[in-house]
């Protein structure tokens, strides 16, 4: 039998709980950030079990009902899944366990991409697991048909992202290395599939050229959170408090990362 679930905790205020493999959503915690700012938001960042497209379903699965569980505990009252590889297979379970939580996750822009290709041909940069998962194929079968999608794994990169050195040169040859194929397919239009990519983007545009447009969907994220949130009708804070960064890796990397990458201060704590 399953442990029971968590109940969700009361909070004064009430926050917002983002989590991803690593440190990739803070893209998403970013963005959140600028659109909600009176809102205290929490980020677990699961380096410790990063990557995930390279992990099985049944793990990924496990920490993210771990992870939620967590962000409950210490006050979220919505969860935001902002990994693309999380969402696909392991958000089912996160609904079924908190029927009554809002939860919103990532997935790659496939609808987005095929209305703004102009030649019919879209790349998709994403994980394997994201790319052969049931959620994706859907996705390709709702809005693919009479396009050309050419779904592009990218094993490694959000690896190297990881690092925190998003002008090394190892991480610009990766990219170069595993956009060619997309060059090669002529594609228009470019869907990151993985909030982890965000952080790569300028090594990406370089790669495909100005003529090829990037779909990233965060901004759809955080409007579809912020619908979400607005809609429970709890207390505004009067006084919010630094975003809380929870890390399985080692916090002081993820504040090393956090203070290069966010323009505002968080608290970082470790955490299992």
């Amino acid at each position: 039998m399953p442990a029971p679930a968590l109940p969700i905790q009361p909070a004064a205020p009430a926050a917002i709980g983002v989590f991803d493999s690593g440190v990739g959503g803070l893209s998403v915690l970013r963005a959140l950030q600028a659109q909600m700012p009176r809102t205290p938001l929490l980020y677990f960042a699961d380096s410790g079990h990063a990557p995930y497209g390279e992990r099985d379903d049944a793990h990924v699965q496990t920490r993210s009902l771990h992870i939620a569980s967590a962000l409950l505990a210490r006050g979220a009252r919505q969860i935001v899944v902002a990994c693309n590889t999380a969402t696909a297979v392991a958000v089912r379970q996160l609904r079924e366990r908190w029927p009554d939580l809002p939860i919103v996750g990532v997935e790659p822009g496939v609808k987005p991409g095929v209305a703004a290709s102009r030649n019919g041909r879209v790349g998709v940069m994403a994980t394997r697991v994201t790319l052969h998962s049931e959620r994706f194929q859907r996705l390709l079968a709702d809005h693919g048909p009479g396009t050309s999608v050419i779904a592009q794994p990218c094993p490694g990169l959000a690896a190297l992202i990881e690092q925190g050195d998003l002008q090394s040169p190892a991480l610009r040859d990766r990219v170069r290395e595993l956009v060619q194929p997309l060059v090669d397919a002529q594609v228009d239009t470019v869907v990151l599939g993985c909030t982890h990519y965000v952080f790569a983007r300028h090594w990406i545009e370089a790669a495909l050229g100005p003529q090829v447009q990037i779909i990233d969907t965060t901004d759809a994220v955080v409007r579809q959170t912020q619908r979400q949130f607005e809609a429970m009708h709890l207390p505004i804070a009067a006084a919010v408090p630094q975003p809380l960064l929870l890390t399985s890796g080692e916090p002081a990397t993820l504040e090393r990362i956090a203070g290069a990458w966010l323009p505002f201060e968080c608290n970082v704590q470790g955490t299992d």
